[in-house]
């Protein structure tokens, strides 16, 4: 069967006008021509498409189910078209960025409110998910490109550093340990090997971070033997919520920590200061759409000059 879409195109036309000479009219052809290709078309189907009288033109029962299928079927192929045609010579469309939720909170909304202004012409859409799903979502090409904490292995992604995020000791402020903090009349810190015997609430292994938390434990003396973790979880809010019931005190990344602080807990530094990397991952050796590499850009530029808090 070859079915062109000429052929489709001008029966389409046909079908809306109910006159051959109105169809040839329309598209700039002889009467003789749209005949021609009516004729074919119904060859290449084996199918009556049209009654044709003196009169006026009708659809059979398969003609009519023709133009009902085919026209937004055409439709979309003509957008798909412009669309494709666009591509390179402006930045316009909707991009989909995915991120983990502590970096989508943290960092994306000065980023789209930055898209809003500047690239108006773009819609950036926040996919907010858990940093595997993320990964997984960058590597399907169900999102552009993803903002993602350092992952243990690239593979197949290309990805730039932004920015690093130092960790901090989350505390009640009656707990032992900050009186030894505040001695020295300084900016409170703790060492990390000052956490052992404590019991921790952590972010689960879903948690980009996790994993660099755990090394940093276990380089200080603070394995799973030496400080317990009672409870794993899934969102910042739920661990501050438990440190301020005194289940157990929590580290997390300085990103986590809303910009007004927390009123009811105690943030300390921790030292020796161990930082995560905030990076821009994509697909390897696949090129951007030109609206998509327009957003990562501006999302490298911003990302990369903002102060961590």
């Amino acid at each position: 069967m070859h079915v062109s879409l000429r052929q489709l195109q001008v029966f389409l036309c046909v079908a809306q006008c109910r006159s051959f000479s109105q169809t040839g009219q329309t598209l700039g052809l002889t009467q003789s021509a749209v005949s021609r290709a009516m004729v074919e078309l119904e060859g290449q189907l084996h199918v009556r498409l049209l009654d044709r009288t003196t009169r006026e033109v009708l659809l059979t029962d398969a003609g009519q189910l023709l133009a009902q299928k085919a026209a937004p079927l055409l439709q979309e192929l003509a957008d798909t078209l412009a669309e494709v045609a666009d591509v390179g010579h402006a930045a316009r469309g909707q991009v989909r960025i995915a991120s983990s939720p502590t970096l989508s909170a943290a960092l994306m909304p000065a980023c789209i409110a930055a898209c809003n202004r500047e690239l108006p012409q773009i819609q950036l859409q926040l996919v907010d998910r858990l940093q595997q799903e993320v990964l997984a979502q960058v590597r399907s090409g169900d999102v552009h490109f993803g903002v993602v904490v350092e992952p243990p292995e690239l593979g197949d992604l290309d990805c730039i550093s932004l920015q690093l995020d130092p960790f901090v000791a989350v505390l009640p402020p009656a707990h032992p340990l900050m009186p030894k903090a505040h001695k020295a009349h300084k900016a409170t810190s703790l060492r990390w090997d000052q956490l052992r015997g404590e019991p921790l609430v952590l972010l689960d292994h879903a948690s980009g971070s996790r994993r660099l938390m755990d090394a940093a434990l276990l380089a200080s003396g603070c394995g799973p033997e030496h400080c317990p973790v009672v409870q794993e979880v899934g969102h910042v809010t739920t661990a501050f919520r438990m440190v301020e019931a005194g289940i157990g005190i929590s580290i997390m990344p300085g990103l986590a920590i809303p910009a007004h602080g927390l009123s009811s807990l105690q943030v300390c530094d921790l030292l020796p200061q161990v930082q995560r990397a905030i990076m821009l991952v994509r697909r390897r050796q696949r090129s951007l759409p030109a609206a998509a590499q327009a957003v990562w850009d501006l999302v490298a530029r911003r990302l990369t000059t903002a102060p961590t808090p």
